[in-house]
């Protein structure tokens, strides 16, 4: 099994305290979520693709945003989303335009890493795809320790590149 810096893993484990993930104060009204429906690097729960998974319409970032390196190129952004009303955490994945104008066919998975069940939760795949917003179903894990979690893979090329969020406890 490859390392995660053998792999191209580019991956923050900092502990952010003792909250629970879904705890704290409420966002700053610049942290609230966006009133447009258009997709973006910050991630925007109220996007078509968002609805589609399901997020709830007032999730916002918690902790880090982790990044995705292909060699020395960052390719994608990893975020951890949590929702006060359906009390959900989301993964959240941004491909960066630099990446994708590049016409590399890639597949996806995004959710929310789990340290007490030492599992993914809310994961959502991507086959083949040329996408640049992808979010990770809702996952019931409020009261655990997590993070964002994301992972690109390329056809023919070896290992995964993927990044995770700051430890949210």
């Amino acid at each position: 099994m490859l390392s995660l810096a053998a792999a191209g893993f580019a991956t923050t484990l900092a502990c952010a305290g003792t909250a629970v993930a879904g705890t704290g104060p409420t966002p700053a009204p610049d942290q609230r979520p966006p009133v447009s429906t258009v997709p973006s690097e910050t991630g925007n729960p109220l996007t078509a693709r968002a609805q589609a998974a399901g997020v709830c319409s007032d999730a916002y970032q918690i902790g880090t945003t982790s990044y995705a390196y292909r060699g020395t190129e960052k390719i994608a952004s990893v975020k951890q989303f949590y929702s006060p009303a359906c009390k959900e955490n989301y993964g959240y994945v941004w491909v960066w335009k630099s990446f994708l104008d590049k016409d590399i066919t890639f597949d996806l998975q995004v959710g929310v890493w789990s340290y007490d069940r030492e599992s993914l939760i809310g994961v959502r795949h991507e086959f083949d795809t040329h996408q640049q917003e992808f979010w990770g179903n809702g996952a019931d894990t409020v009261n655990d320790c997590t993070s964002g979690d994301g992972a690109l893979t390329i056809a023919g090329e070896q290992g995964t590149y993927a990044a995770r969020t700051s430890k949210r406890c």
